[in-house]
């Protein structure tokens, strides 16, 4: 079981936003070798949430919590990663269960978009996002938009 703690960004201590900074870079950057702006100016906008999932006092998992209006109209989840070397332990789908908790309890009952791999589309699904467009590359690598309809 990991513990969360889900803080905005005036709130995170330096040795936090180094360690989500490094698993976001290893994930992203590194793992998937794909050299893109990785700080792209959303982790210090107002609303902006950051989750961290430690293991061990480790950060071994991390999601960003938008706002509407900072990526899309909706609420959006984004930068979701798991160090690789914890990955077969289901901290990927514990991940996403307490992102959309989160998401829940700071603006309740509001819709959710995504920009998700491709490759992870069918996990997405299982929480109830359907796919909202057609695929699209994004620093090289095929993604779809999904929303995850709260049903007003």
């Amino acid at each position: 079981m990991l513990n969360w703690c889900s803080l905005p960004f005036s709130q995170l201590t330096t040795d936090q936003l180094y360690e989500l900074l490094k698993l976001r870079t290893d994930v992203f950057v590194v793992e998937q070798n794909c050299p893109y702006p990785e700080l792209d100016d959303k982790d210090r906008n107002n609303g902006v949430y950051h989750l961290l999932g430690t293991s061990n006092s480790e950060l071994v998992a991390y999601a960003r919590l938008l706002p509407p209006g900072v990526s899309y109209p909706q609420v959006s989840i984004g930068r979701v990663a798991v160090a690789g070397h914890t990955r077969g332990k289901k901290y990927g789908q514990q991940l996403i269960s307490k992102a959309l908790e989160e998401c829940q309890r700071l603006w309740a009952d509001t819709d959710i978009q995504i920009g998700a791999q491709v490759y992870l589309e069918k996990v997405y699904q299982q929480f109830g996002f359907v796919r909202h467009s057609e695929d699209y590359l994004e620093d090289g690598i095929p993604h779809v938009d999904m929303v995850l309809s709260k049903g007003r």
